[in-house]
């Protein structure tokens, strides 16, 4: 299971060569058109008004992308719920919960409640339900709808569309045969659009992709990073990156960029090589399997620690796994250009101007 998710994405990426990979691209070529047109029956039904978004009574932020995998969401929504908070409002989060376990919620959840503790959260396929539940419980004065750009049954006061300057046109192509959840042109409904990881990128790469926004829509455009801030256990104790390089470590994950995690460590000093480090499919549910797996990588290794990520670490909910400790990274987003235009346009979004309907 850990290679063919690995094996697809290098078939999809071109990466893989030979005939079978040929082979099962031309498969998949033949498959996105169907993938496709859905994805443009249900936007030209609510485009022509055939379908009319529903609204609750509060504001409602959408955070999503146009891609499938790690954008950088969690962060940013995280960092959203505590603008929030700073400026005396009441957020709540309202999600679909992909990947739910025993009704604990999803690892996004998990991690969420750790870095704003303070906000309610609700899970739910139905999500103008949840929407509505969220505000008869905690009165929210503004829901942000987390992986909402698609799901346009919920009305809301902005789209925060991320783009993910490490791939973001997910290939070139629409799901199955690339990441894009629909065309680019779907980019015409964002109301401003995040450049993530673009510290990531040369200067040339980042004028690209915003020369390529700028053909669907005139929206602002900000750049920013994540900054790895520390390591953490699930005990709450912190360590410094210096204390933890002093040691021979072993990485893993299981995230939608599992390059971008790679490109992180190696900023603070972490070089990992492919020996030492061990993806599993996104969102994935780790099991003693795993676990075993994981130590028996690390010791054939000589690895006397386990560093993974925040999103992970909640999930394994332990300060060891056998005789290894664990930490995670953290990160945090930070606005790299326009951060006024950032802030105000999202202030506006929950201003008086436009009070929302019940």
């Amino acid at each position: 299971m850990l290679i063919d998710e690995h094996k697809f994405l290098e078939v999809i990426s071109g990466r893989e060569s030979g005939v079978a990979p040929s082979l099962l691209r031309g498969l998949l070529v033949l498959l996105e058109p169907f993938y496709l047109a859905g994805a443009q029956s249900k936007n030209f039904l609510f485009d022509a008004g055939l379908k009319k978004p529903q609204r609750v009574p509060s504001r409602v932020i959408s955070i999503g992308n146009v891609t499938t995998g790690g954008t950088g969401k969690t962060p940013t929504v995280a960092w959203v719920c505590n603008f929030f908070e700073r400026h005396h409002l009441r957020p709540g989060i309202v999600s679909r919960g992909y990947r739910s376990l025993d009704g604990e919620g999803n690892d996004e959840q998990r991690l969420l409640q750790k870095l704003c503790p303070n906000v309610p959260h609700l899970q739910n396929r139905d999500r103008i339900e949840a929407a509505r539940q969220l505000i008869e419980s905690h009165h929210p004065d503004v829901i942000i709808l987390d992986d909402g750009f698609q799901h346009r049954r919920l009305h809301r006061e902005l789209d925060v569309v991320l783009i993910d300057c490490l791939n973001p046109w997910g290939y070139g192509h629409v799901l199955p045969r690339g990441l894009l959840r629909e065309s680019a042109k779907g980019l015409s409904r964002a109301g401003i659009v995040l450049l993530t990881r673009a510290d990531q990128v040369t200067d040339a790469q980042r004028e690209s992709i915003h020369k390529q926004v700028r053909r669907y829509t005139d929206c602002p455009v900000v750049s920013s990073r994540f900054v790895p801030t520390g390591l953490r256990n699930s005990s709450g104790e912190s360590l410094s990156f210096s204390e933890l390089q002093e040691r021979k470590v072993f990485a893993f994950s299981a995230i939608g960029h599992p390059e971008a995690f790679r490109r992180t460590l190696s900023s603070v000093g972490f070089d990992v090589a492919d020996d030492r480090f061990l993806q599993f499919p996104d969102h994935h549910h780790y099991t003693e399997e795993d676990f075993a797996t994981i130590r028996e990588a690390a010791r054939s290794t000589s690895s006397a620690s386990l560093i993974t990520t925040a999103k992970d670490l909640v999930k394994i909910n332990d300060d060891r796994i056998g005789d290894l400790s664990v930490w995670a990274i953290e990160i945090s987003l930070e606005i790299l250009d326009f951060q006024t235009v950032w802030e105000e346009t999202l202030l506006d979004a929950v201003s008086d101007k436009r009070p929302p309907e019940s």
